[in-house]
């Protein structure tokens, strides 16, 4: 496999490509050109490992593409017995923090409930809900505990500090929680094959990712209607200067031969809007999913 660099609008880009991707790497590259964004990808065909990867060892914030890492030391903790789906978890009106995406306060504003581990797994991965985040964190012990389990996994490239409220105190926080392209989809890879998870716990994280409701115009935006998707989803607000910091999407894509693509697209550092860095991860999808379906 071959490495080449090249130069785009002064800014370095390395892929990763067997000599077959040169028309995907071609596409992609005329995505990108006109983006006043940083955008980091990385592309792998489980079956057939063709891989593409443009800035894949940089550092992106995650946002809450970290709930999927936190979903996934849940789970460890429900294989091992220390934790229950079927557990109730009591919600006070306390836990429900205002001024922050979530469902769950939308749907119980004065708590008093009490929520299944599963249930707010659902929540908290499916519609991305910050509050339940930051509950099942508290449930496990917080992000260091989190940090250290993805490393155990073998990932190395990631940190994770703060939990979603902290975030939302300062705008530099963010970074404090960040991986790589690469890493995201080493991590996507072993779990899917399930060398992490048990069987039970496996197929439950990917119904929750399939069900995923953020984010629609990102990886599944230019895909064809009823395409399986697995994703989740992670975004930044924009500072008073113009930039936002991540609009990001990672994800498994099955292709109509049922095999399988892992994808991750960091939008970071971008100038553009909302709905352009969202295209770039749709038109980046799309032009991924053209060269698997068409490739001879």
């Amino acid at each position: 496999m071959k490495k080449t660099l090249s130069n785009l609008c002064c800014l370095f880009i390395v892929f990763q490509l067997t000599a077959q991707t040169d028309s995907l790497r071609h596409t992609i590259t005329q995505i990108l050109a006109s983006k006043d964004a940083t955008v980091g990808i990385a592309i792998e065909g489980l079956e057939n490992h063709d891989t593409l990867s443009v800035r894949g060892t940089g550092h992106f914030p995650m946002q809450s593409v970290f709930k999927f890492h936190i979903a996934l030391a849940v789970l460890d903790a429900v294989d091992k017995g220390t934790l229950a789906l079927k557990q109730k978890i009591r919600l006070t009106k306390s836990d429900l923090l205002l001024n922050t995406w979530s469902p769950l306060q939308r749907k119980y504003p004065e708590g008093n409930v009490k929520i299944s581990l599963k249930t707010m797994l659902s929540y908290t991965v499916s519609q991305s809900d910050n509050n339940g985040c930051d509950i099942l964190l508290r449930l496990i012990g917080g992000p260091a505990i989190v940090e250290k389990y993805i490393r155990s996994l073998g990932i190395q490239d990631f940190a994770m500090q703060v939990n979603e409220q902290q975030m939302h105190r300062a705008w530099d926080v963010q970074f404090l929680n960040w991986t790589t392209p690469l890493a995201t989809n080493a991590l996507l890879r072993q779990v899917y094959t399930g060398k992490v998870l048990s069987p039970k716990s496996n197929k439950l994280l990917w119904q929750l990712m399939t069900a995923t409701s953020t984010g629609p115009n990102r990886i599944k935006g230019l895909l064809p209607a009823g395409t399986t998707v697995a994703h989740k989803t992670g975004s930044s607000g924009t500072d008073n200067k113009g930039i936002t910091a991540a609009i990001n999407d990672m994800g498994i894509v099955t292709l109509p031969n049922g095999q399988h693509v892992v994808i991750t697209v960091f939008v970071g550092n971008s100038k553009e809007n909302e709905a352009v860095n969202e295209r770039i991860i749709a038109e980046i999808a799309q032009a991924t999913w053209n060269y698997f379906v068409h490739k001879p």
